[in-house]
C-alpha cells in the first residue's frame, strides 16, 4: 500500500463554515487551570502540554478528566468522524460498555486479551468486562437482527468510551486505561464484487484519508499486522511524530509504508554454498548474558552469528493450505542482529504457530537458549526456515551447539547439514525476519527503507469470517443456502488522535492547533477588561466571527499582559487578537497567528475579521 496522499471531495468542510454559528465565551466563564510546570511523570509533549495548558488532569493511572478546552477539540474531531463514516455509508449506533462473558464463550477473546480486560461481576454473580472493543456485541446484535443476503450489506459504527487495563499506563492519553474510540464494523455476504468487504475496506480507507486531513494531521498510511483483533488484512493509520512509539518503513521511490510487524524486505541474494573455514569448535560458554555477550566472547559480533527461535505448530493457518503432513516443531534461523518475525513464519509455512513452550520443547530434545540449525535434523516433525541474510555460506558462523551453556564456532551450511538443505519439505529459505533501516525496497529496486516515527491513531482490518463463524452469524444466500457473514473492522482512536495532534504540532511555547481542531479559532486577549472600549471592540469583533462560523474565546481575566500572551501561546489557538489603548488609538487590533514567531502586526478593525478567516482557510 502506498503512502495515503490527503483529499478533498466536496463535501469536506473547512475550518470555518458559514453553516453555523461559531460560540463565543469568555475565559472567566470557563475552567481553564494553566499550570507553569507538568508533574514530573509527564515526560511525552502531548502529556506535559494538555496538563500544562490545562486540557486534562489526572483521576488515576491512565484515567484522565477532559476539561472544558479538551472537551472541545475531542467534540470537533467526533464531528469529523461522524460526518465522514456517514458520507461513506455507515451508521451510528450505541452499544453499552458492558460486555457479558457468555459473549466471549466462543470467541475466546477474554483469554486473548488477558489481564488487559477489565473484568467484574455483577450482584448475581455474573461475569461482566468492559469492553475494549465490540466485535462480538456487534456479532451479536446483526445475529439477532438480519437473516438475509437481502439486508446486506450494512456498515455499524459508535463513538463512546473503552477500557483496557494497561500494566503501565504512560504518555498520557496515549496509553490510558479509559480512552474515546470510533469503532466500526461491516457485514457482507462475500469479500469481492458490489457490495463486498473490499468495496467496504476501500471506502473505509479513503474515510480514514479524509478524516485525517481534515483534522490537520500529517500521517501515513501503512500496511499492518491485524495483532488480537484477528484477520487477513489491515491498514494503521499514523500521525508523523518524532515522538512517536511505533517505527514506520517508508520506501520513499514507491511511496510503499509497513510498520515493522508487516514490512517486507526486497529481493536479498544467498546460497548455502561455500568451503569450510575452519573445523567446527565447541566452545563452554556458561552465564553470558544474551546474544552481545555471547558474541563478545566468542570473539565475533552480533551479526556473525546465527540465532535459532523453536516455535510449536498448532495447525494450518486459516485460510492456507499448506503442503505436506504437519509438522510439530517449526526452527525459524536468522542473522543474530536481527530478529524472527512470527507473522511472516506463519505466513511463509502456512502453519498456525506459537512460541515453544520451553518444558515441551526441552522434553522434545531441544537445548532452549542454545539451539543450532542441526536441531533441525535431530528432532523428528520439524521444519526449518532460513532468513536469506542468514542462509550464507561463506561465513564461519557462530551458533549455539544444542547443549546448555555451549556455542560453537565455524559452523559450515553445507559441511554441517548436507542433503537435508535440498530438502525442500524440511528447510526453505524466506523472509522471516522484521525489516530496518537500510533494508533493500520489496517494491523498487535498488531502493532501500528507511525508518520514520509514528503513533496509531487509527486501524482497520479485513475480519473475514474469524467472528462470523465462531458466532454463528450466517444468512440465507440466493439458492436459501446459509453462508458465514464476512466482516470488517475499522477504529480510530479519537481522544489519542487529540494526543497524537499535540505530539505532532508544538514548539517551545506551547500547543499549536490545527484550525479544524482547535477548541476554539481566535483568541481575543483584552489589555483591559474594565475599560468599556476595548471590551465593546472585544464583544463586536468576536460576534462577527462567530457569525461567520468561528470560535472565538475572549480573556477577559485581570491579569498583566505577559502571562496572558504566555498563556495564549501554551492553550495554543490559531490566531491571536490583542486590544489595547494603542492600538485602538490608530484604529486597528494587533493580529498574530499562532505559528508566526515574534510580534504581531496591526490590521484595521474593519479588516480584522477577513484577515482572521484568511489565516484559518
Amino acid at each position: 500500500m502506498t503512502i495515503a496522499t490527503p483529499t478533498s471531495p466536496s463535501h469536506h468542510a473547512p475550518a470555518v463554515t458559514n453553516r453555523r454559528t461559531g460560540a463565543v465565551h469568555r475565559w472567566s466563564e470557563t475552567l481553564i487551570p494553566t499550570l507553569r510546570e507538568a508533574p514530573a511523570e509527564a515526560t511525552t509533549p502531548s502529556h506535559v502540554l494538555l496538563l500544562r495548558a490545562g486540557y486534562i488532569r489526572q483521576v488515576a493511572a491512565g484515567v484522565y478528566t477532559f476539561l472544558p478546552l479538551a472537551w472541545r477539540v475531542l467534540d470537533k474531531v467526533t464531528t469529523i468522524v461522524r460526518e465522514e463514516m456517514d458520507a461513506a455509508g455507515a451508521r451510528q449506533l450505541h452499544m453499552p460498555a458492558f460486555v457479558p462473558f457468555e459473549l466471549y464463550k466462543d470467541t475466546k477473546r477474554d483469554e486473548a486479551y488477558g489481564d488487559l480486560l477489565f473484568r467484574l461481576k455483577d450482584r448475581k454473580g455474573n461475569d461482566i468486562a468492559l469492553g475494549p472493543t465490540h466485535e462480538e456485541t456487534i456479532t451479536d446484535l446483526v445475529r439477532q437482527s438480519i437473516t438475509s443476503y437481502k439486508q446486506l450489506p450494512i456498515n455499524l459504527y459508535q463513538v463512546q468510551t473503552k477500557y483496557r487495563d494497561e500494566a503501565r499506563p504512560r504518555a498520557g492519553l496515549l496509553r490510558g486505561r479509559e480512552f474515546v474510540m470510533k469503532d466500526a464494523y461491516s457485514f457482507h455476504t462475500s469479500v469481492d464484487g458490489p457490495g463486498g468487504l473490499g468495496e467496504a475496506y476501500d471506502a473505509m480507507y479513503q474515510a480514514y484519508v479524509n478524516i485525517f486531513t481534515r483534522c490537520g494531521l500529517s500521517f501515513t498510511a501503512v500496511e499492518a499486522e491485524a495483532g488480537p483483533i484477528g484477520g487477513s488484512a489491515s491498514h494503521e493509520f499514523m500521525v508523523n511524530a518524532e515522538s512517536g512509539e511505533d517505527t514506520i518503513l517508508v520506501c520513499e521511490a514507491s511511496g510503499y509504508a509497513a510498520n515493522v510487524e508487516k514490512a517486507e524486505i526486497g529481493e536479498r541474494s544467498w546460497s548455502f554454498d561455500g568451503a569450510p573455514a575452519a573445523p567446527l569448535e565447541k566452545v563452554h560458554t556458561p552465564n553470558l548474558p544474551g546474544i552481545d555477550g555471547v558474541a563478545q566472547f566468542l570473539k565475533t559480533t552480533p551479526d556473525g552469528m546465527l540465532k535459532t527461535i523453536v516455535f510449536e505448530v498448532l495447525g494450518p493457518k486459516p485460510g492456507a493450505a499448506p503442503s505436506g503432513p504437519q509438522p510439530k516443531w517449526l526452527l525459524a534461523c536468522v542473522r543474530g542482529d536481527h530478529e524472527v518475525n512470527e507473522g511472516k513464519v506463519r505466513d511463509v509455512s502456512g502453519w498456525s504457530i506459537a512460541l515453544a513452550d520451553d518444558k515441551a520443547a526441552r522434553a522434545a530434545g531441544f537445548a532452549i537458549g542454545y539451539v543450532s540449525p542441526l536441531a533441525a535434523t535431530k528432532v523428528p516433525g520439524t521444519l526449518m526456515l532460513v532468513d536469506p541474510d542468514a542462509a550464507q555460506g561463506g561465513i564461519a558462523w557462530c551458533t549455539g551447539s544444542d547443549e546448555p551453556d555451549h556455542h560453537v564456532r565455524s559452523f559450515n551450511w553445507s559441511r554441517e547439514m548436507g542433503a537435508v538443505l535440498s530438502d525442500a519439505g524440511r528447510v526453505s529459505v524466506a523472509d522471516i525476519r522484521n525489516a530496518q533501516a537500510g533494508d533493500p525496497s520489496p517494491r523498487a529496486k535498488g531502493s532501500k527503507l528507511t525508518t520514520r516515527r509514528g503513533i496509531e491513531v487509527g486501524h482497520i482490518f479485513k475480519l473475514g469470517t474469524k467472528y462470523s463463524e465462531a458466532m454463528g452469524l450466517t444468512v440465507l444466500d440466493e439458492k436459501q443456502q446459509k453462508r458465514s457473514v464476512v466482516m470488517g473492522c475499522y477504529g480510530i482512536g479519537v481522544s489519542r488522535t487529540l494526543a497524537a495532534c499535540v505530539e505532532m504540532s508544538h514548539d517551545a511555547g506551547g500547543i499549536v492547533w490545527p484550525a479544524a481542531v482547535a477548541p476554539y479559532h481566535v483568541e481575543i486577549v483584552v489589555m483591559k477588561p474594565d475599560d468599556e472600549t476595548q471590551s465593546r471592540h472585544a464583544r463586536e469583533i468576536a460576534a462577527a466571527l462567530a457569525e461567520r462560523g468561528a470560535d472565538v474565546l475572549i480573556d477577559d481575566r485581570d491579569e498583566r499582559p505577559g502571562p496572558k500572551f504566555k498563556d495564549a501561546d501554551l492553550i495554543g489557538i490559531p490566531v491571536r487578537l490583542t486590544l489595547g489603548d494603542k492600538a485602538l488609538a490608530e484604529g486597528c487590533v494587533e493580529f498574530k497567528p499562532r505559528t508566526d514567531a515574534g510580534k504581531g502586526e496591526l490590521v484595521k478593525l474593519a479588516d480584522v475579521i477577513d484577515r482572521c478567516l484568511a489565516a484559518l482557510g
